[in-house]
């Protein structure tokens, strides 16, 4: 039998646009086994974990005349190898051609008649590595107990774990009838159903939006963030629906160095190196940057739920939290001080998305981690806040897809009406990964950005460096030489 979409799930497809499509994803660089890698072994691959992800068998069918919400029907057609494309670059396949591709995939909206999602297996580049791209729909990724695609493909070994068994036969899909007669049956056993549609919907974008500023004391509150509106900045512009992607490395090494000199925590450095590269873009810019000026960033965060007097569990829920990064403050350290006291004062219950009290999925986290913080960022009211940073951190050890080493993975997060860019952060096996995705015509100079988020890191290094010389830093975070990436591929 069909299962109805929840309330939460479906307002995604209903918040689609043509310059807003709710799918996420994003780019992983692999480096291929001495046999090789092709399109016909990642379909193999996919073909075997894909009862772990059973829903990615399932389309979307809406209920004549909209009376209640669309269904979740199995895809009698379903064809892995729709989903699973082979692309190639041309040469040199360089990482910008790269880049290019990737912006265009996902500028594309999914097709509705079939099972939100794609693959693409990209070859061609220059240094005989291979790219896998991937694009979800929102409305998959239905809560913490979910999982993207992206995540189920990759294992902890070169060696490929077996999947499940898959004993999968399609169920037949309903007629038009048999939908509006289990709509009607449902009114008729519970008269409030409709309300109860509305009142689920209500209540999951309130759980958002009420969290927004209510875990940082003192420093925000929601009212104080409904009152007024964002900074104004080229980051809040009508967007259209092409898009430009820049991909970004920096150092976990090099991070750690700034925690251990300056203080705060890792998350605490990143939001730093990201406020100071905003500045510099800003500066780059002609735009005007004075002392006290700053930009508000969503933040998703994990939020402990306690189990309710009624018996229902606890557990965790992705909700927000907004944070001012202050690009008007010219010391780098500063910047840092600022945002570490911001932070601090978040509540105890309160972790950054893919934070470990909910990596409880088994596998590669950080796909659905972001999936969700974007959900939540679709949720919040695009007038509070000027952009959306997801970080999550991942495993600091190598992944694999069916032998080839993951080396370097870069998170797509979809913008909403008048946001022109997303940040997606993924630390990885000793490298931190950025993913910048904008609107094409508002962020023609996405290269600028992205080159500064390097010269960001380069600032905050220089004000530590004498200070580190004096420090004590064990020897797997003293060098760069020590970064296992570099025997990555």
């Amino acid at each position: 039998m069909s299962s109805r979409m929840s309330a939460f799930d479906a307002s995604f497809l209903f918040m689609e646009t043509p310059t807003t499509p709710m799918h996420s994803g994003g780019v992983a660089i692999f480096s291929p086994p001495a046999d090789g890698f092709d399109h016909e072994r990642l379909v193999r691959l996919i073909a075997q974990r894909l009862p772990y992800v059973p829903r990615y068998r399932q389309r979307v069918r809406p209920v004549p005349f909209g009376i209640t919400r669309p269904v979740w029907v199995d895809d009698e057609h379903f064809d892995v190898t729709y989903h699973v494309r082979r692309s190639a670059l041309p040469r040199p396949g360089s990482i910008e051609q790269l880049q290019e591709l990737v912006a265009r995939i996902m500028s594309r909206p999914l097709d509705r008649n079939r099972p939100l999602w794609e693959m693409y297996l990209v070859e061609g580049l220059a240094d005989g590595n291979f790219a896998i791209i991937t694009k979800s729909h929102e409305a998959l990724i239905d809560g913490l107990s979910a999982v993207d695609i992206a995540q189920v493909m990759l294992d902890p070994s070169e060696d490929t774990a077996a999947g499940p068994s898959d004993s999968w036969r399609p169920r037949p899909e309903p007629t038009d009838i048999e939908l509006l007669s289990h709509a009607f049956t449902e009114l008729g056993t519970r008269p409030a159903a409709a309300l109860d549609a509305l009142r689920e919907t209500v209540q999951d974008v309130s759980h958002a939006a009420a969290s927004v500023g209510g875990k940082v004391a003192g420093m925000l509150s929601a009212m104080l963030a409904i009152a007024r509106s964002p900074v104004p900045s080229p980051l809040n512009v009508p967007i259209g629906e092409q898009r430009r992607f820049a991909a970004v490395d920096l150092s976990l090494v090099d991070v750690k160095h700034v925690r251990h000199a300056l203080g705060g925590t890792i998350n605490d450095v990143l939001l730093a190196v990201i406020t100071g590269a905003l500045r510099s873009w800003l500066q780059a810019r002609g735009h005007p940057v004075q002392q006290g000026d700053v930009l508000r960033a969503m933040l998703p965060m994990s939020i402990a739920v306690p189990a309710s007097g009624s018996g229902h569990a606890g557990g965790n829920r992705v909700s927000a939290t907004l944070v001012e990064l202050p690009v008007g403050e010219a010391d780098p350290a500063v910047r840092l001080q600022q945002i570490s006291y911001q932070l601090a004062f978040l509540d105890e219950s309160s972790h950054f998305v893919g934070a470990e009290a909910i990596v409880g999925i088994a596998g590669f986290g950080p796909p659905t981690l972001h999936a969700l913080g974007a959900r939540v960022g679709a949720t919040v009211s695009s007038r509070l806040y000027n952009l959306v940073i997801t970080n999550v951190p991942g495993p600091q050890r190598p992944l694999y897809a069916a032998g080839s080493r993951m080396v370097a993975a870069y998170p797509v997060v979809p913008l909403t009406q008048q946001q022109a860019l997303s940040i997606g952060v993924i630390s990885y096996d000793g490298g931190i990964y950025i993913g910048l995705y904008a609107d094409r015509d508002a962020l023609v100079d996405i290269d600028v950005l992205a080159s500064c988020l390097e010269e960001s890191l380069e600032e905050l290094l220089d004000r530590c460096r004498s200070a580190l010389r004096s420090l004590r830093i064990v020897p797997d975070e003293a060098s760069a030489a020590d970064d296992p990436r570099k025997n990555a591929g």
